[in-house]
């Protein structure tokens, strides 16, 4: 027992670090690159904090148990609106007055009414992967796009306001450090509480809907909180917004096409329309350009725990 609550300390102590290295790479990669940190964050940092969902998801098909992959983005996708960004709100106000983060979140919608749409007509097969993976695509080249326009249009005054002046070499050893240990942080961190909730006779169902959707926002999560403590909205919005399209359109894409995905019928009566639900109450924040203070932190943590408590009861 001593061992795993060291792993759960050990967990969170990496979490909160790697956290705090990836957005500070993150924001002077982008200040060095003439490009919007939001770019950076929907493309960079959310692709390296999808790394657990990846890796859990490809793993779960090759031993033929493809429900935990979907299940495993799917809750990831409504922690991370829900928790990830209702956690760092309790913390410190996310203003989303500070950067136009319309367009990538109707992205996000769009990622998840098609996957929604190829889940509600069938398994996921090989060519609803490939539909998947085409989408992401689009999305990536449009944000390649916007990142070489904005970096043709910038002036010298953009450029004011850097974090630090670092090196080249110093941006790329803090996002290297932030990828690696995020995941290691959350794995140390979902191994250790699972190994107490064991021991305490929590069934191993519980702990699957809990820890393991959880565990795999938790690099998300340390990142949104580190980035909303900096005053960067952008940082923890596009974190958020860009994994939950990497987790649909690349990660379950890349699953996809190591084998067929049968949506299961809770999936498809209750969970996907809670991940559509989470993804809609965010609208009118993006939109209406209204901050997510703390009222709006306890609103969306105690949606997700609400939903925990259905799924497990």
């Amino acid at each position: 027992m001593l061992i795993d609550i060291a792993m759960v300390v050990a967990g969170l102590v990496l979490l909160v670090f790697a956290g705090d290295w990836l957005v500070k790479g993150a924001v002077n990669l982008s200040l060095r690159l003439g490009i919007p940190a939001l770019i950076v964050s929907l493309t960079v940092v959310a692709f390296g904090t999808s790394a657990p969902e990846l890796l859990v998801s490809i793993t779960a098909v090759l031993n033929d148990n493809p429900s935990i992959a979907l299940g495993n983005v799917i809750g990831s996708n409504t922690a991370n609106i829900l928790l990830v960004l209702g956690l760092p709100a309790l913390i410190s106000v996310i203003h989303t007055h500070t950067h136009d983060t319309r367009e990538s979140y109707l992205m996000m919608l769009g990622s998840t009414v098609l996957f929604i749409a190829l889940a509600v007509t069938g398994p996921i097969t090989w060519w609803k992967a490939m539909v998947l993976l085409v989408a992401i695509g689009a999305i990536l080249t449009r944000q390649i796009l916007q990142a070489l326009g904005h970096r043709r249009d910038r002036d010298d005054e953009e450029v004011e306001g850097a974090e630090d002046s670092i090196t080249g070499r110093a941006i790329a050893v803090y996002i290297i450090l932030g990828l690696i240990g995020l995941p290691i942080g959350a794995n140390l961190l979902v191994s250790g509480a699972s190994d107490i909730a064991s021991a305490m006779g929590i069934s191993d169902a519980v702990i699957g809907l809990t820890l393991v959707a959880v565990g795999t926002s938790l690099p998300e999560l340390a990142t949104s909180i580190s980035a909303a403590l900096k005053g960067r909205a952008d940082v923890a919005l596009g974190n958020v917004i860009g994994s939950n399209i990497f987790n649909l359109l690349f990660i379950l894409g890349i699953a996809g096409l190591f084998g067929t995905m049968p949506v299961p019928p809770e999936m498809l009566r209750v969970d996907l329309w809670v991940m559509l639900a989470a993804t809609l109450v965010l609208g009118p924040f993006i939109f209406f350009r209204k901050s997510l203070g703390r009222m709006t932190g306890i609103a969306f943590t105690l949606a997700y725990i609400g939903y925990v408590v259905a799924i497990v009861a």
